[in-house]
């Protein structure tokens, strides 16, 4: 199956790339929803009542945390939806900042929303805070499932600190996340049967209803309906599972009309083998080869967190597939050179670009850093593009630096921006790709402004949950 990397391929046409102004129309659109809940709320006499008295100023400061706290869940749940059009002007790794940080501002307004409520509603009635809290939990329509979904959602929020989720497997960090869209869901029939500001006018019920069904749709559609369509669409399956070395692994998969498939090199798909118990768990990996009409590549390293089970596949083991996604694409490439640099497995979506580039003998240049001899994966191809593509590369192995730094311990009398220099001594002048853990890539980001290279230059995609 290697032979085939360098074959004659289908021609494809590129994906369609969002229009740089979508970022801003995108953008105003989040905002413009805010200002109409709280045109809404001020509509609804939100600042009268805010002056009235301190009990009800407390109601009324609690109603406005509510809307804007629902407002940006709402926001959170079309932000992963993966709506193509965001997913190719940003990414999914932006998408995936703005979503958490859309998501913990959203949770601490609903807990500033459920504060005071309680304090205003407890002030007007003038009894204790706990007595108040049990009479608008039991009494209110809704409010049992309200309570609920404050619960769904904090354990989603709590789970979602980086402290937690490095205790946490994927599979469960993931499926643990998914309860945030049943929490939403639990907290909309509270909104409905007792919510003053969408009940005070048929403007306010127009909006909510618009945007709840918007943002149901986007799920609908593209979260689960566009996967379901490709998948039953190309019916990919495996075609052959080959070692590259120890705990590398790549999957060659076959499927109809995978030409049509709108995959780039250096995109990443989310992959679930029908393989047995398991099965429902997607795992995000990059192509390592370009896509041709009838092939696609994956190679996996074993991380533990069930990528192992990706070597004991068998050919015609069935695949459903989500994406593609990401944007660390030759859409970025201006021309000319270009280097690259991938530390471990990292180097399979920089191979299928440096296949797929038509980079001339010398232009580009491959910096791929491994802890081990074993560590270093694809020699073969390398040396392939070596000799037909003049591709220039540089292996550094050996373990890492005790600084912080991108380089291994034997160059550590070197800077980190010296090295990348002399690695690639036009680099200030080329595009830059990265593909490889956080805090290496961080350091690499640090050398390459060190060495002179604009940021607008430095193409990299953050793939940790």
């Amino acid at each position: 199956m290697t032979a085939a990397v360098a074959g004659r391929r289908a021609p494809r046409r590129p994906p369609p790339t969002a229009p740089a102004w979508w970022a801003d129309v995108a953008g105003a659109l989040a905002a413009l929803s805010l200002l109409v809940v709280t045109a809404l709320w001020t509509a609804d006499r939100g600042v009268q009542e805010l002056l009235a008295g301190a009990a009800t100023g407390l109601t009324s400061l609690g109603r406005l945390a509510g809307l804007v706290s629902a407002d940006l869940m709402l926001v959170q749940v079309v932000l992963m939806a993966r709506v193509p059009l965001l997913e190719r002007r940003f990414g999914q790794d932006r998408i995936a900042r703005w979503h958490r940080l859309a998501g913990f501002a959203s949770f601490h307004l609903l807990l500033t929303h459920v504060l005071l409520t309680v304090l205003g509603y407890a002030g007007t009635a003038r009894r204790g805070v706990l007595a108040e809290t049990w009479d608008l939990v039991v009494t209110y329509p809704g409010m049992l499932l309200a309570t609920a979904a404050l619960s769904l959602l904090a354990l989603v929020v709590v789970t979602s600190v980086r402290a937690a989720r490095r205790r946490l497997r994927y599979e469960s960090w993931h499926l643990l996340h998914l309860y945030a869209y049943l929490g939403v869901a639990l907290a909309l029939p509270h909104q409905l049967w007792t919510g003053a500001d969408f009940l005070a006018s048929p403007l306010a019920r127009a909006y909510w209803w618009t945007v709840y069904l918007l943002a149901l749709a986007s799920v609908l559609i593209w979260r689960l309906g566009l996967p379901a369509w490709r998948s039953l669409r190309h019916r990919i399956e495996v075609a052959a599972v080959v070692a590259e070395a120890p705990g590398v692994t790549s999957v060659w998969l076959r499927g109809r009309d995978l030409h049509r498939l709108p995959v780039r090199a250096g995109q990443f798909l989310l992959w679930r083998f029908l393989d047995g118990p398991g099965w429902s768990r997607a795992h995000p990996y990059s192509l390592s080869a370009p896509p041709r009409g009838d092939l696609l590549r994956i190679t996996v390293k074993d991380l533990g967190d069930g990528s192992a089970r990706v070597a004991a596949l068998r050919p015609g083991t069935r695949v459903l597939v989500e994406g593609p996604y990401g944007r660390l694409t030759g859409q970025h490439w201006r021309g000319g050179g270009i280097t690259l640099l991938a530390c471990g497995v990292g180097l399979t979506p920089l191979l299928a670009l440096l296949w797929e580039l038509p980079y001339t003998p010398g232009e580009a240049v491959l910096v791929h850093r491994a802890r081990t001899p074993e560590d270093l994966v694809f020699s073969a191809e390398l040396d392939r593009l070596v000799t037909e593509r003049g591709l220039v590369v540089h292996h550094l192995v050996g373990p890492r630096a005790a600084r912080p730094s991108w380089l291994p311990a034997y160059a550590e009398g070197l800077s980190d921006a010296e090295a990348l220099r002399r690695l690639s001594p036009d680099v200030a002048g080329h595009d830059v790709f990265l593909c490889g853990p956080d805090s290496w890539v961080d350091a690499v980001r640090v050398a390459t402004r060190a060495a002179g290279v604009p940021d607008a230059h430095v193409h990299h995609e953050r793939f940790a949950w």
